[in-house]
């Protein structure tokens, strides 16, 4: 095992479009994972999605970010400005330094 591969990765999440409530108003976050997980796979957005909610996350409702363990309709996902779709969705593995970003686009009205 070489000493180059760290065991932890460092990335940027950013909520907007009012998501940044449920994250105590705080609109940017500093986030360090594993580099590998118990079963020795990488980081992805969905073992990201459970990180936020169980460490990040102040809000009770949570079912204002998640649905049926995804984002909930309406949330747009940027991996590095790109919409998750064309990075493989909830299958993306994370990259030191990644930036992820989380829009709600819903509005009440």
């Amino acid at each position: 095992m070489t000493a180059s591969a760290p065991d932890r990765i460092s990335i940027t999440v950013e909520f907007t479009g009012g998501l940044e409530i449920l994250f105590s108003n705080q609109r940017k976050h500093d986030i360090t994972l594993p580099s590998r997980l118990d079963d020795g796979s990488r980081p992805n957005i969905t073992f990201l999605l459970g990180y936020l909610v169980e460490n990040v996350m102040k809000d009770q409702r949570k079912e204002l970010f998640i649905l049926e363990d995804n984002v909930r309709p309406g949330i747009l996902v940027l991996i590095n400005d790109a919409d998750w779709e064309l990075e493989g969705e909830e299958k993306y593995e994370l990259q030191q330094g990644d930036n992820i970003v989380f829009v709600s686009t819903l509005h009440g009205g």
